[in-house]
């Protein structure tokens, strides 16, 4: 139970700093799809929390 805590705090942490790959890469892909284009926002945010999930799961088993 505690692992999961600490993975969701760190990845709180590390929140901000995804924002930016997250819009780049909803950038990238919108170039070829007009639907990411429609739904830009809400994939950013869900880019966002996923790559700040990864990043903690990262940061809390190495």
């Amino acid at each position: 139970m505690i692992k999961h805590v600490i993975t969701l705090v760190y990845a709180m942490a590390v929140l901000i700093i995804m924002i930016y790959p997250a819009m780049r890469t909803i950038e990238q892909l919108g170039k070829r799809n007009s639907f990411i284009n429609k739904h830009y926002n809400l994939l950013t945010v869900i880019t966002t929390i996923v790559l700040s999930l990864i990043a903690g799961l990262f940061l809390s088993y190495f």
